[in-house]
């Protein structure tokens, strides 16, 4: 996808600021016949098999953009019955599941439809909000979970209206992410459960967050030997699943400023999203701060830093060969909903990885 971006030069290995001026916004044309989130993103995936990008907005909609050589177009879009707050593609890429506010799974099969504003197909299946959803794979065949906030995690084949399993999970699901077998589930007063797919009712093990604060996102190592953790006070912890590798967990600060009226004093932010690099296993964390750092875990190392993009970062993903990393720019609810104002900036935006930018350090193993 060089031409979207022109010429990719890579950055100097020396410097740890790194540089936007090549992102790519997808624009909002004002044409009323092409939809553009309206309201706040609440979240982004890259389909694992084409060069599709979807988008869900508290508007009610999710938009599913096409990236190409020339730009990004919109591909498809569907209404949800509520707001949608999560969204994820199929394993094969062919099926859209968004899960909303009226606990409500919003499914597309793209296999189904034309291009252009589709209709979803939509079941009740929770009591209270769906805050999560993702696909899986396990014994041969494709599952998808909902997490939601009334507690309870369930599993569904969609072949027929109930679930195959449900989990209670003692708390609201507030993040949980899948990385081949292993599912990292966090709920509310800081409980975070870990399941192995093969055995998918069971809770494997449950550990209090390392983190004082709220947990804000939970994502999977590339290689799902563990996962990170982000809070609302701006820490991410790295966390590894077996017992014999608990020696290298550890906890470090992010999205903070420091008070120029203050020496001593830090405003602190929202660590609001996580994601892996799918080839080089090294991470982004974004936040309240309008910032986004890529981060070296091996190492203990920031790779990158970047200037503020002018609003809060609410979602971000990499794409399947992870030569893109999308970051959505709207406001994330932190200061409730008084102080979501219309001219606060809703963009989704497209940052070329140029050079080293997400590579590991030299002489630091891939996990």
């Amino acid at each position: 996808m060089a031409g979207l971006f022109g010429s990719q030069q890579a950055a100097s290995a020396s410097s740890t600021t790194g540089d936007t001026s090549k992102d790519v916004e997808i624009k909002n044309d004002n044409n009323s016949s092409i939809p553009y989130p309206s309201d706040s993103i609440s979240d982004l995936m890259f389909s694992p098999t084409n060069d599709y990008l979807a988008v869900a907005s508290w508007d009610k909609q999710v938009y599913i953009y096409e990236i190409t050589g020339n730009g990004a177009a919109l591909k498809w879009a569907f209404t949800c019955q509520g707001h949608a707050l999560c969204v994820a593609w199929s394993t094969d890429g062919t099926r859209i599941a968004a899960g909303d506010t009226d606990g409500q799974i919003n499914l597309v099969d793209l296999r189904e439809v034309g291009q252009g504003v589709v209709q979803a197909k939509f079941m009740k299946v929770h009591g209270a909000a769906i805050k999560c959803v993702r696909w899986f794979q396990t014994q041969g065949k494709d599952y998808l979970a909902t997490g939601s906030w009334d507690k309870t995690v369930k599993y569904w084949d969609l072949a027929g209206s109930t679930p195959v399993a449900v989990l209670e999970c003692g708390e609201r699901v507030y993040t949980m992410d899948v990385k081949n077998q292993l599912l990292v589930i966090g709920t509310a007063e800081r409980h975070i459960h870990m399941i192995n797919l093969n055995e998918p009712t069971k809770i494997a093990k449950t550990i209090t967050s390392p983190l004082k604060w709220q947990t804000r996102v939970v994502s999977c190592f590339a290689d799902a030997s563990g996962f990170a953790v982000g809070s609302i006070e701006g820490r991410c912890a790295i966390q590894y699943v077996d017992d014999k590798d608990t020696s290298l967990n550890f906890s470090f600060k992010c999205h903070r400023q420091q008070d120029p009226n203050a020496r001593d004093v830090a405003k602190v932010y929202s660590v609001n999203a996580i994601s892996f690099h799918p080839i080089h296993g090294t991470f982004s964390t974004a936040g309240s701060d309008g910032t986004f750092h890529f981060w070296d875990k091996d190492a203990k190392h920031r790779l990158k830093g970047y200037p503020e993009v002018g609003g809060s970062i609410t979602a971000t993903c990499f794409s399947r060969n992870g030569d893109i990393f999308a970051y959505a720019v709207s406001y994330d609810w932190s200061k409730g909903y008084t102080a979501n104002k219309p001219d606060l900036p809703i963009k989704i935006k497209l940052h070329p990885i140029i050079g080293d930018e997400c590579k590991p350090r030299p002489n630091t193993k891939k996990r």
